[in-house]
């Protein structure tokens, strides 16, 4: 595939990741029931997942998100998160 037409498929790249984060959360939360601060340490991965669900909706946010520089920092946000989740 040619980059115009992988361009279209961005926002799917985006709910997946956000799904993930989401998933991980509650699976962390639920693993680690009755350890001190799990549910701010789980809130810490799966409210940026809904943030980032929740804004693929909205057309205003869907543009931001679709800037460079926003998915290359969101990227790295996201591996930061994910490596969190699995470390927590």
């Amino acid at each position: 595939m040619d980059e115009q037409s992988m361009e279209k498929y961005w926002i799917n790249n985006y709910r997946m990741g956000g799904y993930l984060l989401f998933a991980c959360g509650l699976i962390n939360l639920r693993y680690q029931w009755g350890e001190s601060d799990i549910l701010i340490r789980s809130a810490m991965i799966f409210v940026p997942g809904a943030a980032i669900i929740g804004a693929t909706f909205v057309p205003t946010c869907a543009k931001v998100l679709g800037r460079r520089e926003i998915k290359a920092l969101l990227a790295v946000a996201g591996i930061a998160l994910i490596a969190f989740a699995f470390s927590n």
